[in-house]
């Protein structure tokens, strides 16, 4: 049964609960920590430091409040048409600079899927090439030809390329709509790793017919064919946790849910007449195209009063995901950009109050490690403004302050965090073993097995994240334009120097961080380690995790049986590059 949106009033009082409930979190640890603080008072020092945990206490206590309420929503079953399928749907393949054949090999296999339901007539292929790279394009050109002949796809599969990438994705889709969208009632937007089955297809556009108010409805599209360590841990993080943390989202969302730009459908006039997007005035990388189009879309379509709706439900779905640490980081750039460039937006004209918050969360979700690594600096620092400008004299605070060492509040730091990121993630796993859901993850031992190390692997690359989305951000203030790079494919597999060279940086911070701590606060010294010693050892842990993993970690359901798209995408791979290699030797 799937998620359809909540009724307006149950939709307020989870959004009003859940940020009650985050505020009061954050509250308690501002208090918390002045409470456990000096006792002839407190300085500036002292509240900037409590401010920062604040911040920080709220980013978290959202998202596992959004977790806990995914574990105890079950929302009703959604509407469908299970009538004939009269309407044509067109599906968008917008590629840049792509491995033709791998692309058109999961066309061909989505294409087979979709004509083993019946309706594969209702059905159309676009590709839509940005590609810049000339080489690229002429076999583009060329493994459309043969995708034409394996799928008899004439009057079913087109191939455009633009002259010029105005706008990138979402220009390449606006440039479609203004040439082609009429023909088609609805449009299943992908990526170019995406794949979807066709009974998922068939259901999504059930649905829109079902709902003739429904503008948008997003999948939760799940990481397939991950090869290293880092990106077996990712699927298994995608597969096991997003489920609960979407339903949350949906609950909370209502009729102005998300959209993550790729795995969804649209319905072709709504989407037409909403979602023109303006290129914001002046330069990169707050002005030009906007990255982050995604979020405006569905906020724009929410504001034309269409409903946005995600379906965790809707299974068959899948992407693939970056194989390493760098090409996620490179990745995250992009999104890190476009989210900043969201603050220009968020008081734009007719917006609904719900999608100004999300724009708020996506700048949030950048900014937050710079308030961790703030906090830490400051309290590394502290002994330099020690003994308190005594501007706020300890009879005013409210509550009885009990004086404690610095190692005392890192302890009490460190167990509050740890329960808002790890807490929520037991309970995933406590609930999917008593609905079964573990056997799809290899049994209740596996699962267990992977959820614990993922948490291990988790804690140790969250500094190196942190690192990468503050410099992000840093670079972004400063007014440098990351682009829009292309994806990376392949194995991802990087040496020791490869990730020294990208994150060299990371290690030199570390290393002052514990310099400083020693020379200024020498009893947090060990408290930072969990943070510090990832940062020093950044290209071990980088290129380590690229690499191949062998183990039994980590399994995922579409490993212990492929989904039958993926089986058809690989049997058409297989022999396009058989022939290529026969085509070499001849």
């Amino acid at each position: 049964m799937g998620a359809k949106a909540a009724p307006l009033h149950r939709v307020y009082v989870t959004r009003t609960l859940t940020l009650t409930a985050a505020l009061l979190a954050a509250g308690l640890g501002f208090i918390v920590f002045l409470q456990f603080g000096a006792s002839d008072g407190f300085d500036a020092f002292d509240v900037l430091r409590a401010a920062l945990i604040f911040a920080s206490t709220f980013w978290l206590a959202w998202g596992a409040f959004t977790a806990l309420i995914g574990l105890t929503s079950r929302p009703p079953a959604v509407p469908r048409d299970a009538g004939p399928i009269r309407a044509m749907t067109a599906i968008l393949v917008p590629v840049y600079n792509e491995d033709p054949v791998a692309t058109f090999a999961r066309i061909a296999g989505m294409d087979a899927s979709l004509r083993a339901t019946g309706f594969g007539d209702r059905f159309h292929f676009a590709i839509l090439s940005d590609t810049r790279n000339d080489e690229v394009a002429a076999r583009e050109r060329i493994w459309f030809l043969r995708l034409l002949a394996d799928t008899h796809g004439e009057g079913r599969m087109f191939y455009r390329r633009r002259t010029q990438n105005k706008g990138r994705k979402a220009g390449n889709i606006e440039d479609f709509i203004k040439r082609a969208g009429a023909a088609y009632k609805y449009a299943i937007i992908l990526d170019a790793d995406s794949l979807m089955e066709g009974a998922t297809m068939v259901e999504m556009v059930r649905r829109m017919e079902a709902a003739p108010d429904l503008g948008l409805l997003q999948t939760l599209p799940r990481i397939i064919r991950a090869k290293s360590r880092f990106g077996r841990t990712m699927q298994f993080a995608g597969g096991f946790y997003s489920p609960i943390f979407a339903r949350g989202l949906a609950m909370m969302q209502g009729r102005t849910g998300p959209f993550w730009g790729h795995n969804a459908i649209v319905r072709m006039h709504a989407f037409a007449e909403s979602c023109g997007l303006p290129e914001l005035s002046g330069r990169p990388p707050f002005g030009g195209h906007i990255l982050s189009h995604d979020y405006v879309e569905a906020a724009l379509l929410a504001r034309a009063g269409w409903t946005v709706r995600v379906d965790d439900d809707l299974t068959g779905s899948y992407e693939e995901g970056p194989e390493n640490i760098i090409d996620h980081a490179k990745r995250d750039r992009r999104w890190c950009q476009g989210n900043l460039q969201h603050a220009r937006l968020i008081f734009a004209p007719g917006l609904k109050a719900w999608s100004r918050f999300v724009f708020l969360q996506g700048i949030l979700a950048y900014i937050a490690p710079g308030f961790w690594l703030a906090f830490l600096a400051a309290s590394i620092a502290a002994p330099l403004f020690a003994p308190p400008i005594d501007y706020f004299p300890i009879e005013y605070w409210p509550f009885p302050v009990i004086p404690v060492s610095q190692v005392s509040k890192a302890l009490g730091l460190a167990i509050g965090v740890g329960g808002l990121l790890f807490l929520p993630k037991l309970l995933i796993l406590l609930d999917a073993g008593m609905r079964g859901r573990n056997r799809g993850f290899g049994g209740n031992l596996r699962a267990l097995q992977s959820t614990l190390t993922e948490l291990l692997f988790s804690s140790v690359t969250a500094p190196i994240f942190l690192m990468f989305q503050t410099r992000s951000v840093l670079q972004v203030l400063r007014g440098a334009d990351g682009g829009w790079p292309a994806q990376s494919r392949g194995d991802g597999t990087l040496s020791l120097g490869d990730a020294w060279a990208a994150s060299h940086w990371i290690v030199t911070t570390g290393g002052v961080v514990l310099v400083m701590a020693q020379w200024l606060s020498p009893e947090l010294v060990p408290w930072l380690l969990p943070v510090a010693l990832p940062m020093a050892l950044a290209p071990v842990i980088i290129s380590w995790s690229s690499r191949a993993s062998t183990s039994q970690l980590f399994t995922v359901e579409t490993e212990i049986r492929a989904a039958p798209v993926m089986d058809l995408a690989d049997q058409t791979l297989t022999r396009w590059q058989s022939s290529q290699e026969q085509d070499a030797a001849a």
